[in-house]
Parts: structure tokens; sequence; C-alpha cells
């Protein structure tokens, strides 16, 4: 599609986006990071010319790569992948606006030691396993509040800024429902926390209807 059709494309997530917003509260603002690890420099470079600023990578390589690429755009760089210990001095590298998927307490100490040695900070989101599944990572929706306060207490150098999960992997509308009450219910219990992400491509709106205040859109937001 040409440019103006893909406008007129994006225009009606923004709105979609927009009615959900609305009836959850009309004040509530919303967030959309725009994951691009199926999508090409050009693409990206697309949507940024019709307003995307924050874009979001599941690999530290590819987010190297794309960062380095489109380096004389503004752009905000988000690491939503779940991130192997001897990858975090390749990720600090890069210093991304947000890490998503900080899943452990092992975890942030590793990080904590290493920003440490840098002296630098890290902003992140607690990652919570809100349906229990076993092929997701994050901690238990039990544990997530003591875990929250404890690293926050243990690892001054991680500004844990709230949380993030991914809706239940189900086709029944309640179980993603319930999953997603589940951890917006924790942040709500969280004093110092901002964002709360939930929600991608194809749950984003329930997402929304149940607090989230930023999303991972990734195919919806590249046509594929």
């Amino acid at each position: 599609m040409n440019k103006e059709e893909y406008k007129l494309y994006i225009d009606n997530v923004i709105r979609r986006v927009e009615f959900a917003r609305v009836r959850f509260n009309e004040k509530h603002i919303v967030k959309i990071v725009a994951i691009s690890k199926y999508s090409t420099a050009n693409e990206i470079k697309a949507l940024y010319e019709i307003g995307q600023r924050a874009f979001g990578e599941n690999k530290v390589q590819d987010l190297r790569a794309k960062s380095s690429e489109l380096e004389d755009l503004p752009l905000e760089w988000h690491f939503v992948g779940n991130l192997q210990k001897n990858k975090i001095n390749n990720l600090l590298d890069i210093n991304p606006a947000l890490f998503h998927a900080l899943d452990s307490i092992e975890l942030a100490h590793e990080l904590q030691k290493k920003l440490e040695a840098r002296e630098m900070t890290l902003e992140a989101l607690l990652q919570i396993n809100s349906a229990k599944e076993e092929s997701k990572h994050g901690v238990m929706p039990e544990d997530a509040v003591a875990i929250f306060n404890k690293i926050k207490k243990e690892c001054p150098n991680i500004y844990l800024k709230g949380v993030m999960s991914i809706g239940a992997h189900s086709d029944d509308k309640v179980v993603i429902k319930k999953s997603f009450e589940t951890t917006y219910g924790i942040y709500k219990q969280l004093e110092s926390a901002t964002i709360c992400s939930m929600g991608m491509s194809g749950d984003f709106e329930l997402a929304i209807e149940c607090g989230s205040n930023m999303l991972r859109l990734g195919s919806i937001m590249f046509d594929k």
C-alpha cells in the first residue's frame, strides 16, 4: 500500500486504541510500542514518517543492528525479549529506553552488578506470568509485589517503572481477561509504578479495557 493508504490503515488502529481507552477511562493515556522484529529498517522508517516513535526488538543483535542503521532518526528503542545473562553487557552497550522482560530476582541481581560497574542505570518492567503458563517467563502473581519491592531495595541501578505480562494463551476471552485483571491488580498495589504493559496485536483492546497503558503491537502495525 502507498503512504496515504498506510496512514489510513494506522489511523484505524489508533481509532481502535482510542475507543478502548475511553471505555476504560476518558483520561487514560495509552502508549504504543511497535514491535519491529519481523520488519525491515525501511518499514520502520515508513511507520516513523506517520508519527510512530517507540519501537521494540526481542533479540539483542537485532536491536543493535536496527538502532545502528536508523541512528539518524529520533527513535525510542525498547528491548522486549527475554534476556540471557551472557547478553547483559551487549544490551547495556545499546542502552535501551526500557527493558520489558525482567523476569526474576536472579536476573535483577546480575543486571545490578553490571550496571553498578558501568555507573549506569536501566529502566525496566517486572514480567509477571499472570496466567501461570509453563511456556511463559515471569514471576508468579502471588510473588510479584514482594519481588518488585525487593528489586527496588536491592538493585538501586534498576529503575522499575511497572509491570508487563502476556495475555493467557487461550481462545476464551474470559480466561484472557482474567490474566489481564490479575496483572492490573498487582500494578495497582505498587506505589511507584507508572507502566502496566499488556496487550498485543490480537488482544490489545481487551488489555486496554483492563487497564493497560502500554501496548506491544507487532503485526498489526506493519500490516503483516
